[in-house]
């Protein structure tokens, strides 16, 4: 039932903005919808972890869920929201991100599935930026957007959403790790990033809405996999010119 409610929540932020013209207030309320969507998304893996209900049914049905409200939802949304402008080219980036969120959830079903079709159990990275937060920075910019008064989807930064759009998707299905934060440990390195979320967080808060706290989060925790891509590179390098030095491993 909760992966139900997200699928209901990307269905109807789809009804939301489908109209010749969608306002402000339309995309405000999409984002607002598509923002439970990612709420419940997180409830739906731990509320069945905690009951020990994890199923291969249940993995198949919350990415066919994440596939509505984080992949056909948005796109719709984006489109609708400022790539109209460019009818074709805005239809195809569109339709980009749907369809790299589409081979990233497969990807990711077969990687985390076993033999039998029943989840594994979660590692510390993930291959490829998850769905959600991909589609949680198009959300938080569609709510934060009413509170600059409609500014975000001036014609003036199409291009930059175009831009946006092309490299979320293309990170989905790229083979940068990033972090699952499912098997968090405590430490001074975990500690000193949450600190430093909260303390940044709070200053976005203060100069900036409070709307874009969220925007600002989703793009920290990608920098996070980005830096840390960027980091593993002399490693990657090394690796490849001697295939004989197999024995170093990476998470997955």
């Amino acid at each position: 039932m909760i992966t139900l409610a997200s699928i209901f929540c990307g269905f109807d932020a789809i009804r939301v903005v489908a109209t010749d013209n969608p306002t402000v207030d339309d995309f405000y309320r999409a984002g607002i919808l598509l923002s439970f969507a990612m709420l419940f998304d997180l409830l739906d893996g731990r509320v069945a972890r905690m009951t020990r209900t994890q199923s291969a049914f249940g993995l198949q049905l919350d990415s066919l869920a994440d596939l509505v409200s984080f992949g056909v939802a948005p796109s719709l949304l984006l489109y609708k929201w400022g790539l109209f402008r460019y009818p074709t080219p805005g239809l195809l980036v569109a339709f980009m991100f749907t369809a790299c969120g589409a081979i990233r959830l497969a990807r990711f079903n077969v990687l985390s599935s076993g033999s039998s079709g029943a989840p594994l159990k979660p590692g510390k990275y993930v291959i490829g930026l998850p769905i959600p937060p991909a589609a949680g920075i198009l959300i938080s910019l569609l709510v934060a957007n009413r509170a600059v008064g409609g500014a975000l989807n001036a014609e003036r930064n199409t291009f930059a959403l175009f831009g946006m759009t092309i490299m979320l998707s293309l990170l989905m299905v790229s083979n940068v790790k990033f972090r699952s934060f499912k098997d968090l440990g405590f430490n001074r390195a975990t500690a000193m990033l949450v600190v430093f979320a909260i303390g940044s967080s709070a200053v976005v808060w203060h100069y900036s809405k409070p709307q874009f706290v969220l925007v600002w989060l989703l793009t920290f925790y990608i920098a996070i996999g980005l830096f840390e891509a960027i980091r593993s590179l002399p490693a990657w390098l090394k690796r490849v010119r001697d295939p004989s030095d197999s024995d170093l491993t990476t998470s997955s």
